[in-house]
């Protein structure tokens, strides 16, 4: 059981049960649904906190979403401890700056890629936020609820993630 741990790549079917679970677990046993956005605008109101606590503690918006470390705050660090482990496991922990499929159509500017990840970045929260989620709220949490708009947000996200690659890395089209 334990080699799966170390598969460089898993089965889509065990780790979308997995999620699944996890979905249920959520909504059972913190009454809220599985999503990521959330975590960044509570890391935002905690560092807000640390630099002008009256400031933050008086915007409307932090009281509906207090700024604290909670479960829903540490998806983030599990994500990331949990991709660390599983490519340590697996043997293909690497660090690069830039990916190769980066370098191959972008070049090797390291400044160009973390330039462009924080502006995706930026542009995925603003969305998130508008949208009353990231793609994991709507598009795992969202849909085993039934819910219409999260499941038409997340083909929309979809589509719009496929169409934005295939212009960027030169598949269809010119870069713009």
């Amino acid at each position: 059981m334990i080699g799966i741990f170390q598969d460089a790549a898993w089965s889509p079917y065990i780790a979308g049960a997995g999620i699944g679970v996890l979905s249920c677990l959520s909504l059972v046993l913190a009454d809220r649904p599985l999503g990521c956005s959330t975590a960044f605008v509570k890391a935002r109101g905690l560092i807000g906190r640390f630099v002008d606590t009256g400031k933050t503690d008086t915007m409307e918006y932090y009281r509906e979403i207090v700024p604290q470390v909670d479960w829903a705050f540490m998806i983030i660090p599990g994500v990331v401890i949990g991709a660390f482990l599983s490519s340590s496991l697996s043997g293909t922990f690497h660090l690069s700056w830039v990916p190769s499929l980066w370098a191959t159509v972008f070049g090797n500017s390291a400044i160009l890629r973390l330039l462009a990840a924080l502006a995706g970045g930026i542009l995925l929260g603003f969305g998130a936020r508008w949208a009353g989620g990231c793609t994991s709220g709507h598009g795992i949490s969202g849909s085993i609820q039934l819910s219409l708009a999260s499941m038409i947000t997340a083909a929309c996200f979809f589509a719009g993630g496929i169409a934005v690659a295939m212009i960027l890395y030169r598949v269809i089209g010119v870069i713009l």
